[in-house]
């Protein structure tokens, strides 16, 4: 089996690299409004050519993962600020597709914790649509709208998970179907655990992306790793990518649900070996704190041991 390694967004190995320049709203409406759009396509067009930048690294690196940021287009979804933030960067986001597609990158996005299904008030439900919405445009114009998926939580609780949860199948339905075809849902660290999260990907037949360090976090009563795996790989059947897993480890033991700077092996060591017992092939999305330099020394430190043999810069076989 081969497990591949990647990171979020900023390669910190490149100097000045970070895809997520944004401003406020606050700011930009201090802006005198022939300014307005001259920023936000200057910082558009920033983040774009740093995230080339980072790919021609990652490819230069062997690392076939990626997130991008999704901070790309500065205040896209604001109703106020809504602008359009893809015409003009037709041939950066065309040159970002190219290479993806060229050269074999696995890549995704993962929007900020208010773009949920659960809420019981309606305009956080439409946030989340336009959310999900905006996310889609930029890989329909990069030409990976079939292949990149886009990732989310379940959402809150708001003190009654049933009726929440009975919330997520109703708001769900007005996300359009192509992109609930481009969804992926992960379990998280304090509210829905990984079997709540499985029960709803399977209802849904969305495919699972299964947090390591958030099961470890929030698993009181949860089914063993033996059990919950299957499951969670039986969720990517039929689909273009093998299985996907966030990877980090805590920070202390004090600080559990934060991430470290880098990966502790011995921390993933009871996964690693339920998936040698598979034999079942997946990717490591690295969430540790360093990054590129955390999913390298990873792949490093995963291929010393025994039986495990580095294939690539980010690539191990088991």
């Amino acid at each position: 089996m081969i497990i591949r390694f990647g990171y979020v967004s900023t390669a910190l190995n490149l100097y000045e690299a970070s895809p997520a320049k944004t401003m406020t709203f606050a700011r930009w409406s201090k802006l005198e409004k022939a300014k307005r759009q001259a920023k936000l396509h200057a910082l558009t067009r920033e983040n774009l050519e740093r995230t080339i930048r980072i790919l021609h690294y990652n490819i230069a690196h062997q690392i076939k993962l990626y997130r991008f940021s999704s901070s790309l287009a500065p205040l896209a979804t604001h109703e106020e600020a809504g602008w359009d933030y893809l015409s003009p960067f037709t041939d950066l986001y065309g040159e970002i597709g190219r290479l993806v597609r060229e050269y074999g990158i696995r890549v995704s996005f993962h929007p900020n914790q208010f773009t949920l299904f659960t809420s019981d008030k309606p305009h956080i439900t439409s946030n989340a649509v336009k959310d999900m919405q905006y996310h889609y445009n930029m890989l329909t114009a990069m030409g990976l709208e079939d292949e990149a998926y886009i990732n989310i939580h379940v959402g809150g609780a708001y003190g009654n998970k049933e009726l929440a949860l009975e919330r997520f199948h109703e708001n769900i339905k007005q996300l359009p179907d192509p992109i609930k075809a481009q969804m992926t849902l992960e379990n998280d660290d304090k509210t829905y655990t990984t079997t709540e999260t499985l029960d709803v990907c399977e209802r849904h037949r969305i495919p699972m992306m299964f947090d390591i360090h958030h099961y470890m976090a929030n698993h009181t009563g949860e089914e063993p790793l033996e059990k919950v795996l299957p499951r969670f790989m039986a969720t990517w059947q039929n689909r273009k990518h093998v299985p996907k897993i966030h990877t980090s480890s805590p920070k202390s033991e004090k600080a559990f649900r934060s991430h470290a700077d880098y990966v502790d092996v011995e921390f993933l060591m009871p996964l690693i070996k339920h998936l040698k017992d598979i034999g079942q092939s997946v990717d490591f999305m690295i969430e540790a704190k360093q990054k590129d330099k955390a999913a390298l020394r990873l792949a490093e430190d995963i291929s010393r041991i025994r039986g495990v043999k580095r294939i690539g810069e980010a690539t191990v076989e088991l």
